[in-house]
């Protein structure tokens, strides 16, 4: 019994343990941007700062573990519809509220004596839940699958990603649109659903996308007033063509200049000499790769390419079909912004504003990282191992 007991709640040391060396890059990373910040900011701590969100986070860490991760299945519904009530507060705009818009997105409250809290970041956990819930669900069910159980399972997970997605759209919020589209994605993989139908997903949105390019060069006036506001078409631009836009392209311009100078080694730390806006939270990898070169920014994949692995292989062992979904989620929540960020910083994929997960400056959104970690080491410490598996 005893030895069946310590199997439940075994602690996945070797995720604390690379999450810890992360933990310690960001805040060698943000100190070493302290110089190039703008004068106005140079007398904030953000590494104290930061350091402080880390506590937070581990305590939500630890919050997260003390309910067994099953439970969660059946509060998930409850949560998802507080974020949704949350993500209505910011559509509605009521004068006088908490309600913020930073750089023509209304996606934020100001929450006194806290600071600003995004409730997109929520919504991505809460999602993760609903989605496993709902395929777990469906499958317990339909144990044996035909096209009908597997477009019916479809219809259910557009029907509950559909009403996010659209209000984290319209505050604009291109980032995190995408990444909940990159977790969609990655529980219908693992759903079940026959690869046909997902291939067949795939080919519909490469068809949408080359409708909406046909729409814009045909139609650009309908474009820019329905489809994308001018400020993101802008980031297209700057992407495609950085040295034709001298306004769109700066940011990447600066971004490719600091990267490439920093060459193999590095230019030591806080000697950052390409100046580029934001160093400590959107663009800390181009910080890392200028001060510590291609050398620091490998270190840098590599932990969070060990970090993925090892979700991964938590995932694989779970012998609960909602905690290995759980995990799935998660997992592809992190690939997809470690992916986007690096590959915007690098010229491969347009700027947006996500952040580079665990290095990046940033509360709310370090605390939502933390708290996924703590759904993953939950799925981990209630893994029983059986002797004949």
């Amino acid at each position: 019994m005893e030895t069946e007991k310590n199997q439940q709640y075994q602690i996945d040391y070797t995720l604390l343990f690379i999450l810890f060396l992360i933990a310690a890059t960001s805040c060698f990373a943000i100190a070493s941007a302290q110089p190039s910040l703008p004068q106005k900011l140079q007398s904030v701590n953000f590494v104290a700062k930061q350091i402080q969100w880390y506590v937070i986070g581990i305590i939500g860490i630890a919050g997260t573990m003390v309910i067994d991760f099953d439970r969660y299945k059946q509060i998930s519904w409850y949560l998802y519809a507080f974020a949704m009530v949350l993500l209505l507060g910011l559509e509605l705009k009521i004068p006088g509220s908490l309600v913020m818009t930073i750089k023509g997105a209304t996606a934020w409250y100001n929450l006194p004596g806290i600071g600003n809290f995004q409730p997109s970041e929520v919504m991505k956990l809460f999602l993760i839940l609903v989605l496993s819930r709902i395929v777990v669900n469906h499958n317990e069910k339909y144990p044996v699958r035909t096209i009908r159980e597997d477009w019916i399972l479809l219809g259910k997970i557009f029907a509950a990603c559909a009403p996010p997605l659209l209000l984290i759209a319209k505050e604009p919020d291109l980032g995190n649109t995408m990444v909940m589209t990159a977790i969609i994605a990655s529980i219908i993989i693992v759903s079940g659903i026959r690869w046909r139908f997902i291939l067949g997903l795939t080919a519909t949105a490469v068809s949408i996308g080359s409708l909406l390019v046909y729409i814009y060069f045909n139609y650009t006036d309908f474009f820019k007033e329905h489809i994308l506001k001018e400020y993101q078409l802008d980031r297209f631009y700057g992407w495609l063509a950085p040295y034709e836009y001298e306004t769109q392209g700066y940011q990447l311009r600066q971004a490719i200049l600091a990267t490439g100078s920093g060459e193999l080694y590095g230019k030591g730390y806080k000697h950052g000499e390409v100046y580029f806006p934001e160093p400590h939270t959107d663009f800390i990898f181009t910080n890392v790769a200028e001060q510590f070169g291609f050398l620091g920014g490998s270190i840098v994949i590599s932990l969070f390419f060990l970090l993925i692995y090892r979700m991964i292989h938590i995932a694989l062992e779970s012998n609960d079909p909602f905690g290995s979904y759980l995990c799935a989620g998660t997992i592809g929540m992190f690939t997809f912004q470690v992916f986007q960020n690096i590959g915007m910083t690098l010229g491969l994929l347009p700027i947006t504003g996500i952040t580079l997960p665990f290095m990046s400056y940033g509360g709310s959104s370090l605390l939502t990282y933390m708290i996924a970690v703590g759904f993953i080491l939950n799925v981990r410490s209630r893994t029983k191992k059986y002797m004949f598996d």
